[in-house]
């Protein structure tokens, strides 16, 4: 059950990314991640009607700020790397590097996967590259110190991503998902601040509203999963199959866009399958 909440996360994820990248196309990226966030945070306070009561602890509001702040600065570095470098250089570092983050937490905090669990980890981290990768050959556009430094910020967003894995595994179930509208008010907050500083408008085009709306709530259900499962299960298993979320990415803009699988992306997939059936069978 854990395992399908983590993978049910990655798919809804990947949903999410898709209709997010559409909305982008048609907006402003900060009016995007605007409507994205904000639609989120009204559609989870929405829900908690139907949700159990909550115990909220003064652990749980620390998790949810800290959540709020590093996926904030997720987002943000990660659209500044993807403006200074290539894509199919910066989103497997950023991919990849956010699933090691809790792994490597998880190790920290004493949990020892089965060896096959194990091998699978390091297949879907490979399978998350593969994944991102394009077969477009745009980074010898980028000079060498532009793409470095585009490297590092891709870095520095997969950290705090993965940091934003963390923190909400270490909220307590008590909580319900409380923990989550911290966070996305938090965020919410964050990138207001930054449209208002900055000049730019917070709304999107008609055209972009749907898939922007559509976006957030696809989030924000991805996040509630996720945590769920994460606070059940070992953090490094869960937050590994999480991470799988461009697979369900990819192959939604084939069916929809009818964009082809570049050969690596087919390879990813393929390895995706396979890190699934070793994680799940010996988890």
């Amino acid at each position: 059950m854990i395992s399908l909440m983590a993978l049910l996360s990655a798919v809804v994820y990947g949903a999410a990314d898709f209709l997010g990248g559409i909305a982008t196309r048609r907006a402003t990226m900060i009016g995007a991640v605007l409507v994205t966030q904000g639609s989120g945070l009204v559609f989870l306070l929405m829900a908690t009607p139907l949700l159990p009561d909550a115990h909220l602890t003064r652990h749980d509001v620390l998790f949810g700020v800290l959540a709020g702040v590093t996926g904030s600065a997720g987002v943000a570095l990660l659209y500044l790397a993807l403006a200074i470098g290539p894509m199919s250089v910066v989103a497997p570092i950023t991919a990849v590097c956010a699933a090691i983050v809790p792994l490597l937490v998880g190790l920290a905090l004493g949990e020892r996967p089965h060896p096959l669990a194990g091998l699978g980890v390091l297949v879907a981290l490979g399978s998350v590259g593969l994944l991102s990768q394009s077969d477009t050959p745009d980074g010898g556009a980028h000079p060498p110190a532009r793409l470095g430094r585009g490297v590092r910020v891709a870095l520095a967003s997969g950290v705090a991503i993965g940091g934003f894995f963390v923190a909400l595994a270490q909220t307590s179930a008590a909580a319900v998902m409380w923990p989550l509208a911290i966070s996305r008010t938090v965020s919410v907050t964050a990138f207001l601040t930054i449209a208002l500083a900055a000049g730019r408008p917070a709304g999107v085009p008609r055209a972009a509203l749907a898939p922007a709306l559509a976006c957030g709530a696809l989030d924000m259900v991805a996040n509630a999963l996720y945590m769920t499962a994460a606070r059940q299960g070992q953090l490094g298993l869960v937050a590994t199959l999480a991470s799988l979320y461009p697979a369900s990415t990819v192959l939604l803009a084939r069916i929809v866009l009818g964009e082809r699988l570049g050969a690596w992306q087919q390879v990813g997939v393929g390895g995706a399958v396979a890190a699934i059936v070793l994680i799940v069978g010996n988890s």
